[in-house]
């Protein structure tokens, strides 16, 4: 996930509450270009190439420029890091396309895409606007857009309607004080999942010291989105379903899930991952096998959508309609989910 946002506007605010209430998730924080950022557990100064630096609840901060950033991806993803999330935070005054086609290019067959977030900071957004004018082309490229200080500005509600004019089909969440719920960025682990630090030995030399863990800070989490769970345990119509995600609407963000084509695959399932515009699927042997074994209800499809201002009742009925009513292979119609299929490296 690419975290950006112009100077002031609450990006490391955000990030400090994404750290503070990861809920067991291990997170790597990538900070481009930066000379000073607020972290609690950690104070950094000065133009720093290369820092890392660990934080009390296993999450890790790296200070990069960005000729840096392929370097430490390959760092944080390896299975030793045991980090669940990357969030790469641009300076105030970077493009952040840069960053994510860089993140897009990435051959690393552990990266998957997480988004372009960008935070607005509401109070000031008429002088920004005019100071810096690309906002709105940064705005028009978000997957997400966060219009932090909503409570300290003068007419939030116009804000937040100009904004979603800037966007293209992003999701617009209100925030104060970067309060925005984690769930809508990344999943969660339980708290109890994995305990203790993070092995920094192959990372980075780093001096083992004491940190403070944060996460008992307790805090109202503000995010207006909706989600909607969807099973069935009929397969889905692989033509039907890319039509669904081909017209997507504004303002869903997320979806994630496994997803069974029946009689088009019987060997695999297919793990799908959307964020705005990006999609990607990815297949999976089923643990039965190629023929299904025991009960219908053992192979089914499971969604979880995720966004703001977004209709559930009318998305639910129109997932119900990609149900397959002629189950028989066709590999003609598979070809729509295959463009989304990358090619992966099986050892890593």
């Amino acid at each position: 996930m690419v975290l950006a946002g112009f100077l002031g506007s609450g990006k490391t605010t955000l990030l400090n509450h994404l750290l503070h209430h990861s809920g067991g998730s291990r997170i790597g924080a990538v900070v481009n270009d930066f000379g000073a950022i607020e972290i609690d557990a950690m104070a950094v100064a000065g133009a720093l190439g290369d820092s890392t630096v660990s934080l009390g609840n296993g999450c890790l901060c790296c200070a990069v420029d960005a000729s840096e950033l392929d370097d430490y991806l390959e760092r944080l993803t390896r299975p030793s890091a045991r980090i669940d999330v990357i969030v790469v935070e641009a300076s105030g005054l970077a493009e952040p396309q840069e960053l994510v086609r860089m993140v897009l290019a990435s051959e690393n067959p552990r990266i998957v895409y997480g988004g372009l977030v960008e935070v607005v900071d509401a109070a000031e957004f008429d002088g920004t606007r005019q100071k810096h004018p690309e906002i709105d082309r940064h705005l028009a490229l978000a997957d997400l857009v966060v219009v932090n200080k909503v409570d300290r500005a003068d007419d939030a509600e116009r804000v937040l309607r100009t904004v979603r004019d800037l966007v293209d089909r992003a999701a617009v969440v209100p925030a104060a004080y970067g309060r925005v719920d984690p769930e809508f960025l990344f999943d969660r682990r339980p708290s109890e999942d994995r305990v203790g630090q993070l092995s920094f030995d192959d990372l980075h030399a780093h001096d083992d010291a004491d940190h403070t863990d944060h996460a008992g800070h307790a805090g109202h989490l503000h995010a207006a989105y909706e989600s909607l769970s969807f099973a069935s345990e009929v397969p889905l119509s692989p033509r039907r379903l890319m039509e669904f995600l081909d017209s997507r609407p504004e303002g869903l963000y997320r979806i994630k899930g496994y997803v069974d084509f029946g009689a088009h695959d019987l060997r695999n399932r297919y793990a799908v991952h959307a964020v705005g515009p990006f999609l990607r699927f990815r297949p999976e042997p089923w643990a039965d096998g190629p023929e299904p074994r025991g009960s219908a209800g053992e192979r089914r499809t499971q969604l979880v959508l995720i966004g703001s201002g977004i209709d559930t009742t009318a998305l639910g009925k129109e997932l119900a309609a990609c149900e397959e009513d002629t189950p028989h292979a066709d590999e003609h119609s598979m070809w729509g989910v295959l463009r989304y299929v990358q090619e992966q490296n099986p050892e890593g």
